[in-house]
């Protein structure tokens, strides 16, 4: 069996990803990414193989979903309450408005995408953000295919009625 590390180092950001959508919360993220980790490592023996990627998103959702639970009722940090400190330097193609309106779309976007309850809004992150393939979200989300693709089709539906409302109210 390979080791820990080249099983599921790899995957950290995409599970930094998950968590963090689940979550809505940047420390949370790190604690249910830490904790993951932990338990991908204690039963890595389990692991028999196949997709290691999918199998760990597996552990990071149950874990987001553990953490949530516990903190039901509890304020989160929002999404947007954080800068990025590294924040590339733009482009010569990328004037100042054009800068500005993509920070706008991506915070609207990020807004809308926040208020999708849960199960919704992983099946996007995992499928838009972390390009998953279908038969792997399943295997993450532990639902059949079918059932990720018509969940996927109801987010997207709910995601742009979400911007809609944003929007309308700019």
């Amino acid at each position: 069996m390979k080791p820990f590390e080249e099983l599921f180092a790899p995957h950290l950001d995409a599970a930094y990803n998950l968590a963090r959508w689940l979550t809505g919360n940047d420390s949370a993220a790190h604690d249910v990414v830490q904790e993951s980790a932990l338990r991908a490592f204690r039963f890595a023996q389990r692991f028999a193989g196949g997709n290691a990627k999918a199998w760990f998103l597996t552990i990071v959702r149950n874990e987001s979903y553990t953490w949530l639970k516990a903190t039901a009722g509890r304020h989160w940090v929002s999404l947007d309450d954080e800068t990025a400190d590294d924040e590339q330097t733009p482009s010569h193609s990328q004037t100042p408005e054009l800068l500005a309106i993509h920070s706008e779309n991506a915070a609207l976007i990020q807004q809308a995408l926040c208020a999708l309850p849960p199960g919704f809004r992983e099946v996007i992150v995992l499928k838009e953000l972390e390009e998953m393939p279908y038969k792997d979200i399943a295997l993450v989300v532990d639902i059949p295919i079918g059932t990720v693709m018509s969940r996927l089709a109801r987010a997207r539906a709910m995601l742009k009625l979400e911007l809609l409302k944003l929007h309308d109210h700019e």
